[in-house]
């Protein structure tokens, strides 16, 4: 099942909110990009988000983008505060 342009509009009106985005289809599914960072990445209606220290205390719910990939978190795009904190902390990260 590919996401779906509803879900993606979701996940991206919810963030831009609080900062600049965009969505790029890749592979079939999304990247989204986060003032021009590659940020989440969007499959079967799930955002995900790489797996990183900083996300450790915040993040819990685990699986997989698509076969073969590595473990992400899983994200609650539709909780506003932890989407806006998760993003803070890799944008932080990022430098």
């Amino acid at each position: 099942m590919a996401t779906s342009k509803e879900f993606i509009a979701f996940v991206t009106d919810a963030l831009a909110r609080y900062y600049p985005c965009r969505a790029k289809k890749a592979f079939g599914e999304y990247i989204v990009y986060v003032e021009e960072k590659p940020v989440l990445t969007v499959c079967d209606d799930t955002v995900f988000v790489k797996k990183r220290e900083e996300l450790s205390d915040l993040l819990s719910e685990t699986g997989s983008p698509y076969p073969g990939a590595k473990e992400h978190y899983v994200l609650d795009a539709g909780d506003g505060e932890l989407l806006r904190e998760t993003v803070r902390r890799l944008l932080a990260a990022a430098g």
